[in-house]
């Protein structure tokens, strides 16, 4: 059944944490286009990276699955593209549309991309910016892009306050072509975290990129991705939802962390211990730990905001005013996230006002037991769940929660499960 139904209760108990999404989908493009077999392994199949990894074999790249090992083999070479149009499914994976795009322009092809919920809502003006400059003609329909033309080395000038994705799709495809580019950043760049992953996981297959303060970077054409096994790491996104439910009062053991990470999301130990809370390390991995000092912060979402419906929860159990600036963003994720999660945690009962771009939270207060929505995005069904932890009467029913979690983390509910 698509809703859930939650007695609440605190958590207790070891959790291994999933792999990094955000990682996953830049290792398996790398070993796609790189030039020998790699396996890539510790690969959780949720819809965003079938998005991927469809793309890719779409676009003649060879792999096969192993979901009891969770590993992709890619075998070298391509099949070759017959059919005068290659058609692409994103889903609703914005990474997926933004880091194929440059990719699939590399084959002169004509390309039609899928894309479905609230996918073609979300900025693309980078990228028809970049069409025009490079001659490629597009055609943007109910719920597709369709291009026709290839993808030219030169000088790529592409605002950085958007998305990041914009800058990683390019930073794929570029060295492959024939001749130097350049990517100039016009406006402040946010999220630079994940252009760090990017960096750092094309570097790991022998390309180079010259990267000047994130404003600009050169990169040499006629570069060739070499061959490299690569295993992803836990993903601190998917750990947030455990951290920040030790934060409230639950107890549980986050395993399969990296302690040293170039993940953004790795800020939420940062937000715990700066809302008073503990992060206490264990044998095995990581725990936060409530105190009686859990007070309000201000946190700045410009470069975080995957971790903002968790972070609102936490904080909506802290004393006192908390605050979240600069988090505009979330207006164009899988759905409005800024004023989905405030309209949720009002629902239940939260002292929580949205603004345009900013949430304002009276921490402290009692939270009680409704129905509310996961407006069919992951982020809010499981920041739900961990306010129903606190949550005071019988039951809350989170209404389509199981079909959002599918996108990144399928088996969340069945793990909350295990821990209650």
């Amino acid at each position: 059944m698509d809703n859930v139904t939650i007695k609440p209760a605190m958590l207790k108990g070891k959790v291994n944490i999933p792999p990094s999404k955000s990682m996953a989908h830049r290792a398996v493009i790398a070993a796609a286009l790189s030039e020998g077999d790699c396996v890539v392994s510790n690969i959780s199949m949720s819809q965003d990276i079938s998005a991927t990894l469809g793309g890719l074999r779409a676009l003649g790249y060879k792999y096969s699955y192993n979901q009891k090992q969770k590993r992709v083999k890619f075998t070298a070479g391509r099949r070759k593209l017959t059919g005068k149009e290659i058609e692409i499914d994103c889903g609703e994976s914005g990474s997926t549309l933004r880091f194929l795009i440059p990719i699939a322009l590399l084959t002169g092809k004509d390309i039609k991309f899928i894309c479905h919920g609230r996918l073609l809502q979300r900025p693309m003006k980078p990228y028809f910016d970049m069409f025009d400059k490079c001659g490629i003609t597009y055609e943007i329909g109910g719920d597709y892009i369709r291009t026709k033309g290839k993808l030219k080395p030169g000088v790529f000038m592409i605002a950085g306050n958007i998305s990041s994705q914009f800058i990683s799709g390019l930073l794929f495809a570029l060295p492959l072509l024939d001749k130097n580019s350049e990517i100039v950043i016009t406006e402040s760049p946010e999220s630079t975290g994940y252009i760090d992953m990017t960096l750092d996981t094309i570097d790991g297959f022998g390309i180079k990129v010259e990267n000047k303060q994130y404003l600009k970077y050169a990169i040499l054409g006629n570069q060739s991705y070499k061959a490299k096994d690569m295993v992803v790491e836990g993903d601190y996104s998917q750990a947030a939802f455990f951290l920040t439910a030790g934060a409230i009062g639950c107890d549980v053991e986050c395993l399969g962390l990296p302690e040293h990470s170039l993940q953004g999301d790795r800020e939420i130990i940062d937000i715990v211990k700066r809302a008073g809370g503990k992060i206490e390390k264990t044998a095995d991995g990581i725990k936060a730990k409530h105190t009686a000092n859990m007070h309000g912060i201000t946190v700045d979402a410009r470069n975080i905001p995957d971790l903002i419906p968790t972070v609102a929860v936490m904080l909506s159990f802290c004393n006192g005013e908390s605050n979240i600036i600069n988090a505009g963003r979330l207006r164009m994720k899988e759905s409005d996230r800024l004023s989905a999660i405030c309209d949720e945690l009002s629902r239940l009962g939260i002292d929580i006002q949205e603004g345009g771009d900013y949430i304002k939270i009276n921490g402290g207060q009692t939270a009680s037991c409704q129905t509310v929505s996961a407006r069919n995005d992951h982020r809010i069904a499981m920041a739900l769940a961990i306010a129903a932890c606190r949550c005071e009467g019988d039951e809350i029913t989170i209404l389509g929660a199981q079909t959002a979690v599918k996108k990144s983390y399928p088996d969340f509910f069945d793990v909350y499960e295990t821990l209650r």
